[in-house]
């Protein structure tokens, strides 16, 4: 990677049926839909440009089921940042987000370095509420203290502080923000997937998107976003390598976080 080039890897953890791979169609292609899917690894890419730097921001969607150890194990490992998400009409859902917090403990000795939000999803059935974002923060305050840790609640459904979530990892992660300048997308968002079959060549295209990210004369943060880089191919190579691969033609979509 060159010194112009800053990548942040995101991971989503988090039980199934608990809309990972929803709060990710929401954000990058503001779409979504009633019909569940099981995942078993997608990747996610897209590429940033605020004329100083390019950012490149890669997100994991990981299986909820804990089938894919050794895949989980590295996503774990290659991690910049993690996006742990429950469900608040499911109090086992957070139970999961426990098991996912002392995973990162066991395998990552920077635990407390890594910037997390946890997103509490589905507050569009607040009459079926089990999980209440009091107690997620008390639980919080009182176990992870020394973590770098965020509670979120939000609706991939309503679309209700979806973007919230994203650009909260830009704000732990000490990565500098302002609100006078715009972000640049270089290259279309595409999708890498274990479960899908068919390959095409992925859509080219800029744009300019309304962005509050870094300020003139910004450099690349000394943050955990750059700390972490891979010893050799980034975890998309590595992962994905031996994968069919399939381009998903961009959408018109609404990510900016400003």
């Amino acid at each position: 990677m060159s010194d112009n080039e800053h990548r942040i890897r995101l991971v989503l953890l988090g039980g199934a049926g608990v809309g990972k791979s929803s709060i990710i169609n929401r954000f990058l292609f503001n779409k979504y839909t009633d019909k569940y899917k099981s995942t078993v690894e997608d990747l996610y890419n897209r590429d940033y440009d605020n004329g100083y730097i390019t950012l490149k921001v890669d997100i994991l969607d990981t299986a909820g089921d804990f089938q894919f150890p050794a895949m989980r194990r590295l996503s774990i490992a290659n991690a910049h940042a993690f996006l742990i998400v429950y469900s608040v009409s499911d109090s086992k859902s957070f139970q999961t987000v426990l098991q996912c917090i002392e995973e990162i403990k066991e395998q990552r000795t920077d635990y407390e370095e890594i910037p997390i939000v946890i997103a509490g999803n589905k507050t569009d059935l607040e009459v079926e509420r089990k999980v209440f974002k009091e107690d997620v923060t008390e639980w919080i305050y009182r176990h992870l203290q020394r973590f770098r840790c965020r509670v979120i609640e939000c609706s991939a459904k309503e679309n209700l502080n979806i973007k919230e979530l994203f650009r909260t990892f830009l704000q732990i992660g000490k990565v500098p923000l302002s609100d006078e300048s715009s972000l640049k997308r270089q290259s279309s968002a595409y999708t890498k997937s274990r479960n899908q079959r068919k390959s095409a060549s992925p859509a080219r295209e800029r744009e300019t998107i309304p962005e509050s990210l870094g300020a003139s004369g910004w450099t690349p943060p000394s943050s955990a976003f750059s700390r972490n880089k891979p010893r050799s191919r980034s975890l998309i190579r590595r992962s994905s390598k031996k994968a069919k691969q399939q381009v998903r033609d961009a959408q018109p979509d609404d990510c900016s976080l400003s």
